[in-house]
């Protein structure tokens, strides 16, 4: 490796090494992996907040997005003094709570960061997450299929955000308040799940098994668990176009809102002008639909 494939970078006192810096990570929207640490820099204050104190499932694509990819659970070795891990289950998972791990992750090719759905430490979920995710066939239905569950949980009292996964589905994100457990959670969406499949039978299922599935839209609730992880509000992909997991209003997912353009080239006009809407939502209350589950 030559001089100019390698330097290094030192970012809140910690000095991170970068190699191979003109390596394109999205060869078909033009980002290499200067561009992506760049890129990083602007998200982190969005990301971070949503990876902080949480088991952290990296997926690397040593060639860039559409090449091989792997799941990296274990933190590799050696690590930098400023890479905070924890172990859970006697896997040592990396904690990306900093801006110089989240760059360090970054140089080793990580384009995607899924952390877990509890905190270090707890078993108490941060937030509740129904992750909606369409047969190929309904994917032109996906936003209509979206607006309407955002209108059942409204009229259950409840207040949500949904967020493109970046990559061919939508997660609806439920802040919560402290206090609330998987099995709580995990009872209301099987209610969400079972009143959408019944009431648009035509449109939702609850069935697990692809197979059975029927060319319907998949309301995955059971998803939502200890130990489970999904990909973050913010966080790239390492799909061909550069998609970002894009937080949306309700008014742009009833105009039908195309996931495919919220991307690393434009993410960053976004939040200059919306900021985070997660962050802006009201932790909810599930009082009265889990005494209604009783």
């Amino acid at each position: 490796m030559s001089a100019a494939d390698v330097y290094s970078i030192e970012v809140e006192g910690c000095e991170i090494r970068v190699t191979n810096p003109d390596k394109l990570m999205w060869p078909d929207a033009g980002i290499n992996k200067a561009m992506y640490l760049q890129k990083l820099v602007a998200l982190s204050p969005y990301l971070l907040p949503y990876c902080k104190d949480r088991y952290m499932t990296a997926i690397r694509f040593p060639d860039g997005a559409g090449g091989k990819a792997f799941y990296q659970k274990n933190a590799p070795e050696p690590l930098p003094p400023f890479v905070r891990t924890a172990v859970r289950d006697q896997v040592r998972y990396i904690v990306a709570d900093s801006l110089p791990a989240l760059l360090w992750m970054g140089n080793l090719a990580v384009l995607e960061f899924h952390p877990s759905f509890e905190y270090v430490g707890g078993e108490e979920p941060a937030e509740w997450v129904l992750d909606i995710d369409p047969s190929e066939s309904l994917r032109g239905r996906l936003m209509e299929a979206v607006s309407l569950i955002g209108e059942a949980l409204d009229g259950m009292g409840i207040a949500s955000v949904p967020k493109t996964s970046g990559a061919t589905g939508v997660q609806i994100v439920i802040p919560v308040r402290r206090g609330y457990s998987f099995e709580q959670l995990r009872k209301a969406g099987g209610f969400v799940g079972k009143y959408l499949s019944e009431k648009y039978p035509r449109l939702f299922t609850i069935e697990r098994l692809i197979k059975n599935r029927k060319d319907l839209i998949y309301v995955d609730y059971v998803q939502h668990a200890a130990g489970k992880s999904l990909s973050a509000p913010y966080t790239p992909r390492g799909r061909p176009e550069a998609t970002v997991s894009t937080p949306l209003t309700w008014d742009e997912v009833r105009k039908g809102a195309d996931p495919r353009d919220f991307t690393l080239h434009t993410i960053e006009a976004r939040l200059a002008d919306k900021g985070d809407l997660i962050e802006k939502a009201p932790k909810q209350s599930l009082e009265a639909i889990l005494q209604f589950l009783k």
